[in-house]
């Protein structure tokens, strides 16, 4: 994620600690270690990768002396780099403000020290109180805005289910291949990179069935571990095409080494939002990558088993494809008309 938001990583630390340290999330000793590495590393600035306390993250920026920001903050970093569309803008807008409103005092320490104790309240605290008004402010103003963007949604998806025209929407871990997909499946110039949420806005392309007719394909914001819950809370109106769709694509990409955990993170994200009993089809994507030596033609399962037997536990159904290549797009397809068939979306087509 570092390396997304254009950071140049220099230098690692891990502690194992049986809880947090109130003060600084790590031990005092690993803070004067991080410290120390300073001068041979020259690095200017510190992330860590959990969710800091306001208070956490004062104290290690005066105990370090550069900037630390945590993973929520690196996220909407990303987020704010990727969101193209009003809607992205506003939803992202909103995430930040709400992350900024309770660590507004340490950006102001040296004003504070100008004024302490009860009536004797000096410019800091003034200029304190002003930015909290105008973050609560704007970010009520942003919730107004994103309303409406919602209401505009829920009127769409109400059009949509008048004409009968069932929805399918992709989810899956960030960079798992979902936008790859889509470009696979409906043929669309969407955005496709090699990077952490690459796709913030939701797009809905129009793909044909094997049998006849058509559903409408639906590609979202992904998922990651240990999701901020301001960014759910942003992105409400957007994870609502989810709780529309009549189908849900889990992509997963099977060449990364987490992918069993990265799977589990999406399942359990989808529960957190109410869809755990939505119907899904599991997609193990970037098959290519695991080829044959010829490069031209995709391996069989028994090529694939050290990967595929684990997660095969969980999503024994699963369709094996590579979005990239195109391979398994007409078996994915086939079971996508079936999977609709079976929900009364479609007419089933015999063979």
């Amino acid at each position: 994620m570092a390396q997304t938001a254009g950071a140049e990583v220099v230098g690692r630390v891990v502690q194992r600690l049986e809880w947090p340290n109130a003060a600084y999330y790590i031990g005092p000793g690993k803070v004067q270690e991080i410290a120390s590495l300073r001068p041979s590393l020259n690095y200017t600035m510190v992330i860590f990768d959990d969710e800091l306390s306001p208070t956490q993250q004062r104290n290690l920026e005066r105990a370090l002396n550069v900037k630390v920001i945590d993973r929520t903050a690196l996220i909407l970093d990303i987020f704010a780099q990727h969101a193209h569309t009003r809607e992205g803008r506003l939803q992202v807008e909103l995430a930040q403000h709400e992350y900024l409103l309770p660590r507004l005092r340490g950006q102001w320490p040296h004003l504070e020290r100008l004024g302490g104790g009860i009536g004797t309240r000096g410019p800091g605290e003034t200029q304190l109180e002003m930015d909290r008004r105008l973050v609560k402010r704007r970010i009520q103003q942003l919730r107004r805005e994103l309303e409406e963007v919602r209401r505009h949604r829920a009127l769409y998806r109400r059009h949509r289910a008048e004409q009968g025209v069932p929805v399918v929407s992709l989810v899956g871990y960030t960079n798992a291949g979902k936008s790859t997909l889509m470009r696979a499946l409906s043929g669309a110039e969407v955005l496709v990179a090699n990077k952490l949420f690459a796709t913030l806005d939701p797009v809905t392309r129009r793909v044909p069935l094997p049998g006849g007719g058509y559903f409408l394909l639906t590609d979202t914001v992904g998922f990651i571990n240990k999701l901020p819950p301001q960014l759910v809370a942003a992105f409400r109106a957007t994870l609502e095409e989810l709780q529309e769709a009549d189908l849900l694509l889990h992509v997963i990409d099977i060449t990364h080494p987490n992918a069993a955990e990265q799977a589990e993170t999406v399942e359990r994200t989808l529960a957190q939002l109410g869809l755990a009993d939505k119907p899904r089809i599991a997609v193990f994507n970037k098959i290519d990558c695991l080829q044959k030596a010829d490069g031209r033609s995709p391996p069989d399962e028994g090529e694939l088993a050290y990967v595929l037997s684990y997660l095969r536990q969980w999503h024994p159904q699963a369709v094996l494809i590579s979005a990239l290549r195109g391979w398994g797009i007409e078996e994915l397809l086939r079971q996508v008309q079936e999977a609709l068939a079976r929900l009364g979306k479609v007419k089933a087509v015999k063979d």
